[in-house]
């Protein structure tokens, strides 16, 4: 589904500019090791040393601006590739006047050459496209070459936490970890709104009010 254009983009973008990290995509493939990688200062970004927290995949930002509300000793980075719902989760976070919350505009692919190797405490992946069809497995944000940069991401005993409606992307995704060299540390095949101090996303309500099962995972990194 194409995302709809959302009015006075450019103006909108402007007065959140202060939330989205300043980087630069020089011209190079990410995939080859001669990649220049520029990372970014977290404690200078945020005024403060502090476990860094990621979400890949942030849209609208409902999940993260809870988060944050309820960890405001954590430094988090919420990446979204699509302009306009990052528009509108830089918003909802001036909205609740949250400090310890910055964006990036970027692919996962390119988190490596920005983000400093074994730095981050938890990735969130929040009903990440499952991309159901063998050929468009690569895209999927749990398959094997994903796994790897959030392994380079990850500090020791940092995790993964996914959830997801797709019970088919949920079982891909515990096979990949697992081959991945990740531990599981829980599962759950139908999570409730209490458990694992929970925090209701939009497509998790969405979900939920159509009586669907919310399946959610953890996965560890081991050295």
């Amino acid at each position: 589904m194409r995302p709809r254009k959302i009015s006075n983009m450019n103006t909108r973008r402007d007065a959140c500019r202060h939330l989205r990290i300043d980087y630069r995509l020089d011209s190079f493939d990410y995939r080859l090791d001669g990649a220049k990688k520029k990372p970014i200062d977290t404690a200078v970004i945020f005024g403060m040393e502090a476990p860094l927290v990621m979400e890949i995949g942030c849209g609208k930002g409902q999940f993260i601006c809870e988060y944050a509300r309820r960890h405001p000793e954590k430094n988090i980075i919420a990446v979204e590739c699509v302009a306009g719902i990052l528009v509108e989760a830089c918003e909802r976070v001036m909205e609740n006047g949250l400090e310890n919350i910055r964006f990036m505009e970027m692919k996962a692919e390119y988190l490596p050459l920005f983000i400093k190797e074994n730095s981050v405490e938890k990735i969130f992946l929040n009903f990440s496209t499952p991309y159901p069809k063998s050929k468009h497995e690569s895209h999927r944000l749990t398959s094997p070459g994903f796994l790897e940069i959030y392994r380079s991401l990850l500090r020791s005993g940092g995790s993964v936490i996914q959830k997801t409606d797709s019970e088919l992307f949920f079982d891909y995704s515990l096979e990949s970890f697992k081959n991945g060299g990740f531990e599981i540390q829980s599962v759950c095949r139908d999570l409730k709104s209490g458990d694992y101090d929970n925090i209701v996303t939009e497509y998790e309500q969405k979900f939920r009010d159509l009586g669907m099962p919310i399946f959610r995972l953890e996965a560890i990194k081991r050295d």
